[in-house]
């Protein structure tokens, strides 16, 4: 009888199992305003160093909650430093797929550029082949990388696009399951526009792409209802996600029920009402309130 590889598990559970991906990937930029969220102000850290000390304890508390496990949480998405990190004195993503049974991800771009024809594209990833590397060495089964939509503009979409999928490619051909995350900011003026012509533009970039290949899309929850059913039923497609992007939960679990087979993949709506100070049984208890909530949404 033969046996599963471990990432043939991992994409097996990511295919079929109800749930959701926690985005735990807070980097540099994001990093302050996750942790005065969770209650923990500037002065708590005079460092670079000592800031992501403090997201670590922070994410740790999260992982090795009794409520997180892979029976609601399909996946987690990590920062490159806490993927070099221990978790209870096992590397992260070996903590997190061999104790919880949750499959890592790794977000790989390095921020964004200054905004041009009214997109913001990833920042040049000097190292990412090296970095592709040892992500599979140390167990991460795909990788997340995100660009912004701040405008309806058709020539800064397709450049978006363009540039997801040539690194989707080189994701795909190091072994590791990319996440192409186009956001479409909730800000947009023209979101719903932005929106229409991104499911365009991705519909035709999957044409291009090797029919045996499969990736992810991580996309702003749409205005229109539905608006991304094609790329759900896609066979290309694994699976669809959704970021919350600034919705707060409630707001982010509402449009979501209204776009059946799009799960989660929420970073600030996740951990929303947590705080440093709670006792470990409210910090679980919030936590399991948030993750039942979402992983609910992201049954319909």
């Amino acid at each position: 009888m033969s046996t599963l590889t471990v990432k043939e598990q991992q994409r097996r559970k990511i295919a079929t199992q109800c749930g959701f991906i926690a985005a735990l990937d807070q980097s540099g930029g994001s990093t302050p305003t996750a942790l005065h969220a969770y209650g923990i102000d500037d002065g708590a850290w005079s460092t670079e160093e000592e800031m992501f000390d403090l997201v670590h304890r922070m994410r740790t508390r999260i992982v090795t909650s009794p409520c997180f496990n892979g029976d609601r949480v399909f996946g987690a998405i990590l920062f490159e430093g806490t993927m070099d990190r221990q978790i209870e004195g096992q590397p992260a993503a070996d903590y997190l797929w061999g104790r919880k049974r949750v499959v890592p991800f790794l977000k790989v771009d390095k921020g964004l550029a200054e905004e041009r024809d009214g997109v913001r594209l990833m920042k040049p990833i000097p190292q990412l082949d090296g970095l592709l590397e040892r992500a599979n060495t140390k167990g991460i089964f795909g990788t997340k990388m995100r660009s912004v939509i701040v405008q309806a503009d058709p020539v800064g979409i397709a450049a978006i696009v363009d540039q997801q999928l040539d690194l989707a490619v080189r994701i795909l051909d190091a072994g590791l399951m990319p996440i192409v995350e186009p956001e479409v900011d909730i800000h947009c003026p023209e979101k719903a526009s932005a929106e229409t012509l991104l499911r365009a533009a991705l519909l035709a970039a999957l044409e291009r792409l090797p029919a045996e290949r499969q990736l992810i899309f991580k996309l702003t929850l749409p205005e229109q209802d539905g608006l991304y059913a094609d790329l759900v039923t896609h066979p290309q497609v694994l699976k669809v996600v959704a970021l919350s992007g600034g919705y707060v939960r409630s707001e982010g679990n509402l449009r979501l029920r209204r776009n059946p087979g799009v799960v989660a993949s929420f970073s600030r709506a996740l951990v929303e009402g947590l705080a440093a100070r709670q006792s470990d049984a409210d910090f679980d208890a919030t936590l399991d309130a948030s993750i039942q909530a979402i992983f609910e949404a992201s049954m319909t």
